[in-house]
């Protein structure tokens, strides 16, 4: 097999269904902003995605990481207002 087999294989598939164009790799980082946006600790995404260092992660997928501030930020104004 050679490395770039998946990704030839995957636009193949793309390309036979009429699909919008993504990459192979587009996946790991949709799959990675979903777990995290879930709610699924760093530490296990980290894991999964088979970085050596969370601190990885953190950087990647900082923008999801913005959409659970503004959740935060969300409730706890929901909180302040039942007080």
């Amino acid at each position: 097999m050679y490395p770039d087999s998946v990704s030839r294989w995957f636009g193949r598939l793309i390309r036979a269904h009429n699909l919008p164009h993504i990459r192979f790799h587009d996946l790991r980082h949709t799959a990675a902003s979903m777990m995290i946006s879930k709610g699924i600790d760093i530490k296990t995404v980290s894991g999964i995605l088979g970085h050596a260092d969370i601190k990885t992660t953190l950087n990647i997928y900082a923008h999801v990481f913005d959409y659970k501030k503004a959740e935060a930020a969300e409730k706890m104004a929901e909180l302040i207002k039942l007080s």
